[in-house]
């Protein structure tokens, strides 16, 4: 399994938090959801973080089975046409976004 995230890392601006929220939320998931090949959507929001000058207010995760499934979705029309629609959420938001691809393992809890 591979992971795709982006780290939208900086500050919302004071303000429009709520605008900002509800802007990837009725904007952007329909579209991230929509990319080929993806098995699964996350979007974190972040609460507290031990590190205060690092803000990371919002995350979202793609999972795919293959890297040749992450090339398939950033070539499809879909990733062009949430690069244009994620351009208002980027006025709303004070810094950059880092894309990032690991390689998940997963574990289940010792119970």
């Amino acid at each position: 399994m591979f992971v795709r995230c982006a780290f939208f890392k900086g500050e919302i601006i004071p303000g429009k938090e709520e605008l900002f929220h509800n802007y990837w939320q009725k904007k952007l998931v329909p579209l991230w959801s929509s990319f080929p090949n993806l098995l699964e959507l996350s979007v974190l929001c972040e609460v507290e973080s031990d590190d205060s000058t690092t803000p990371f207010p919002l995350v979202m995760a793609m999972r795919f089975a293959t890297r040749s499934d992450i090339k398939i979705a950033l070539d499809s029309s879909v990733r062009w046409k949430s690069k244009e629609t994620s351009k208002k959420l980027f006025d709303m938001f004070n810094g950059n976004v880092i894309h990032t691809v690991f390689a998940a393992h997963q574990f289940n809890p010792i119970q």
